[in-house]
Formats: C-alpha cells, sequence, structure tokens
C-alpha cells in the first residue's frame, strides 16, 4: 500500500502510518516547511518504507501514484483548501482514499466557560485566522470540498477531541492553548492581533484555570474520507 500525508510536520503521524503499512508499503510525507521536514526526517531514519518531500498541497504533482492520501489538522491552515483537495484527489489513484481529519474551531467548547482573558485572545486567535483566509469550520465544509474536488462515496464523522477532568491525559490535551499562545504568540504580536499583555494574561488564566477549575474540554473535530473515481 502507498500512503501520501499532506502536511506532515515532524513526522508523528507519518512514522505510525509507515509502521501500519510495513516493508512491503510505501509512505511520503509532504510539508512545506524545510524545518520540520528535517526533525522528520531525524525522528524517522529508521524506516526505510518512509521519505519526506518538500512540497506545497495547492501543488502536488503526484497524479495517481497513492492507494490513500491523507491530511491531518493540515487544510485549517490552507487558504485555498479547495486547490489543495483537488491536488490531493489527483494524487490518488482510481479507486483510491482520500482521508481529511480537521477542526470545527468555532465549536471548541469548556465547561465551565474559560477566563475573560483566555476568551478574548480565542476571539482575536479566530479573527486573525479568517484574515488569512483559514477557515474555522474546515471539518463542517470538507464534504463540499471533496464533493467539489470530483470524488465520490464521501462519508464524514464526528471525530471529537474530549478531555475530562478524571483522564490521564487531561492535563496534555488542554496544554494544547499553552502551546499555541507560546508558540503563535510572537506571530500574532508582530500581526498587531494582540500585545504581550494580553498574552500574559490569557495564559496565566487559563493555565490557573484548567488546573483548578475546567471538566471538559471539546475540541470539535470531523474525519471525512472519500473515493477517487475509477472512469
Amino acid at each position: 500500500m502507498s500512503v501520501l500525508d499532506v502536511g506532515c510536520g515532524t513526522g508523528a503521524i507519518t512514522k505510525g502510518i509507515a509502521e501500519a503499512v510495513g516493508p512491503g508499503g510505501l509512505v511520503v510525507g509532504i510539508d512545506q516547511d524545510r524545518g520540520l521536514l528535517d526533525r522528520a526526517q531525524a525522528h524517522c531514519d529508521a524506516h526505510p518504507n518512509l521519505r519526506f518531500e518538500q512540497a506545497d498541497a495547492t501543488r502536488l504533482d503526484y497524479d495517481g501514484r497513492f492507494d490513500v492520501v491523507t491530511a491531518a489538522r493540515t487544510l485549517q491552515w490552507v487558504a485555498e483548501a479547495g486547490a489543495a483537495l483537488e491536488r490531493m484527489a489527483r494524487a490518488a489513484r482510481p479507486g483510491g482514499q482520500v482521508l481529511v481529519l480537521d477542526y470545527n474551531h468555532v465549536l471548541n467548547s469548556w465547561e465551565p466557560e474559560p477566563p475573560a482573558q483566555f476568551a478574548r485572545f480565542y476571539a482575536l486567535f479566530l479573527e486573525w485566522r479568517a484574515s488569512n483566509g483559514w477557515d474555522n469550520e474546515m471539518a463542517s465544509h470538507c464534504p463540499r470540498l471533496f464533493e467539489q474536488a470530483g470524488l465520490e462515496q464521501i462519508r464524514s464523522d464526528a471525530q471529537d477531541d474530549v478531555a475530562v477532568r478524571t483522564d490521564d491525559d487531561f492535563d496534555e490535551k488542554t496544554a494544547i492553548w499553552i502551546q499555541v499562545i507560546d508558540n503563535l504568540g510572537p506571530t500574532l504580536q508582530r500581526a498587531q492581533v494582540c500585545d504581550a499583555d494580553l498574552l500574559d494574561a490569557a495564559r496565566a488564566s487559563y493555565d490557573e484555570w484548567r488546573r483548578t477549575c475546567l471538566l471538559r474540554q471539546t475540541l470539535s473535530m470531523g474525519a471525512t474520507v472519500a473515493a477517487r473515481g475509477i472512469r
């Protein structure tokens, strides 16, 4: 089996795919970021059936080469998501499958409501994403994009990522927004979306709240899968 992983990042998911298909298969991970690809290559050197290539999702040139083409949490960062999905569809062989897992950021929720500073940050984060043409409801819009790309037998299922305080991985899962603030904070400041004071206040209030008050976090996600027609 041959698999193309679009937006592979550091290769964590891609490595798992390579292990699943076994030595007789082929897995290719692509990403635009050379630094991430270098980390992926170092992390996955022991897998001869896996390779990484630098490529733009909207300009893929792998017509009919893969049994499965997948993208996990990738299209949410692509302004021309429809163009990327069309290229992904073309990369699948006739009868092959295309699978996308992505977020509906506007439907993410927390119980109880998060502190005001974090809520303000999150609203600005969504506005910034929208201003860059990134879809905050990508999971909901994937079935339509699949249809426009000419894919068939389209199926879509909710795949929400839920963290409950009693879960062993609750702390790890809820730390995602600390990571977002830390990683994207400088970018948001340069874009004049928010200043350092708001970022610091959002981070501190969220971290304290998730450790003491947060009971449940639901990150809204959906998986859409379809087939490339054999005609």
